[in-house]
């Protein structure tokens, strides 16, 4: 698989030589300065591209290009929208990114409560307690009609959690949940994340996938034919967040999206940590039926509580069968070069890791510190080079 590390720009506080020395060789980034209103210039990219070079590596994956608002809530606007996004699309295929990562989270991206949680090692990971976010929800953001999201029990937690707040704790679950974590679309205070949600009013979950369906229909036809693969990114947590419908959650909203329109230019982004904090959603059970269609991967792993709460794991400690997930995607890359494919392997990232060593008291982008995701990208390595040897032995015992 192809070795890739996530780098948000000139502002990362992980320069690109940090990312080699890891044994990157393949960078996933994106023009998060640029607004998503309008087209990312060829010009603008090709700068881009040229810092990846300069390092040593190439820019292996657009994640993301984001999706406005505008796109999922259909109707006014989301026509120009959608031509701002192809453009864009046509721009970075035509200068050899031809991997797009992309999501389609209404309102916010990714989602935690605690960006510095304890493990047992004392590593310090990222969570999301569901009790301190429905406090937050229904007590402090105080969103109309939020209790009817929740049942009687959780609502009774979360506001006894709540009272044992402080201020400072209660501003900083604020910050976590609503201030925008790294790569995420937008950043919000209080009263601009009521409006944003505001806007969603009304939009049930089968608006939302209509309106999936025909940007999948707008800009799928336009990556076959400049040869860029799409990669969609589940949800974060696959779960609704603030009332508001999710549908890229489940295998069955897999199904439905790779088959509204079924090329391989409609391909997924296999995240085993967010369709993993689901207990329902069986990850190496997806990965098997949607290995032709995944076009990246997220190898990294949590673990779950019965009350919707996950913890971040180390890369190969958590509920998902990460190593045999990892033999699932070698095998497909195997099929791909078999049938001739020169883009036949797939881009794969650590993510989201520990903060560890002295990293701790550095500062750092939640989640992409540069020791943690080492220590993963080695973890990885070390998986696909023992199932390329068992294998190696298989083949050799089987021809005698």
């Amino acid at each position: 698989m192809e070795s890739c590390w996530r780098w948000f720009g000139p502002k990362d506080l992980v320069p690109l030589i940090h990312a080699r020395q890891a044994g990157a060789t393949g960078i996933v980034t994106a023009l998060h300065e640029i607004s998503h209103s309008r087209t990312w210039t060829p010009g603008e990219i090709g700068a881009r591209k040229a810092l990846v070079e300069a390092a040593g590596m190439r820019w292996s994956v657009c994640e993301s290009i984001p999706v406005p608002s505008a796109i999922k809530l259909g109707g006014a606007g989301a026509t120009q929208a959608i031509g701002v996004w192809k453009d864009t699309l046509v721009n970075l295929a035509r200068s050899g990114i031809k991997t797009i990562c992309y999501n389609f989270m209404p309102v916010v991206d990714w989602t935690r409560t605690n960006l510095r949680f304890e493990m047992p090692t004392t590593a310090l990971a990222l969570r999301f307690d569901m009790v301190e976010f429905v406090a937050y929800d229904v007590f402090v953001l105080r969103r109309k009609g939020a209790e009817a999201n929740y049942g009687p029990e959780l609502l009774q937690r979360a506001e006894e959690r709540l009272k044992g707040l402080s201020e400072e704790a209660v501003r900083r679950l604020e910050s976590n949940i609503i201030a925008g974590l790294p790569g995420g679309e937008d950043s919000y205070g209080r009263e601009a994340i009521r409006t944003a949600i505001e806007s969603f009013d009304g939009l049930t979950t089968e608006d939302l996938q209509t309106n999936l369906d025909n940007f999948l229909h707008e800009v799928v036809p336009v990556a076959a034919e400049v040869g860029a693969r799409l990669a969609i990114h589940p949800d974060d947590p696959p779960i609704s967040l603030f009332g508001l419908p999710r549908v890229v959650s489940t295998a069955e909203d897999l199904r439905r999206i790779t088959g509204c329109v079924d090329h391989p230019a409609n391909g997924l982004t296999l995240c085993v940590g967010s369709l993993g904090s689901r207990p329902d959603n069986d990850v190496l059970a997806i990965a098997r039926e949607f290995a032709s269609r995944i076009n990246f991967a997220h190898l990294r792993d949590v673990a779950i509580e019965p009350d919707g709460s996950f913890v971040e794991a180390a890369h190969l400690e958590g509920r998902s069968d990460v190593y045999a997930i990892l033999r699932v995607l070698l095998a497909e890359e195997a099929r791909r070069r078999t049938d001739g494919r020169a883009d036949h392997m797939i881009p794969m990232r650590p993510d989201h890791g520990h903060l560890i060593g002295d990293d701790v008291d550095k500062p750092t982008n939640p989640g992409y510190s540069l020791i943690g995701r080492l220590k993963g990208l080695a973890e990885l390595h070390g998986v696909i080079h023992a199932i390329g040897k068992i294998d190696d032995y298989s083949r050799y015992w089987k021809s005698f």
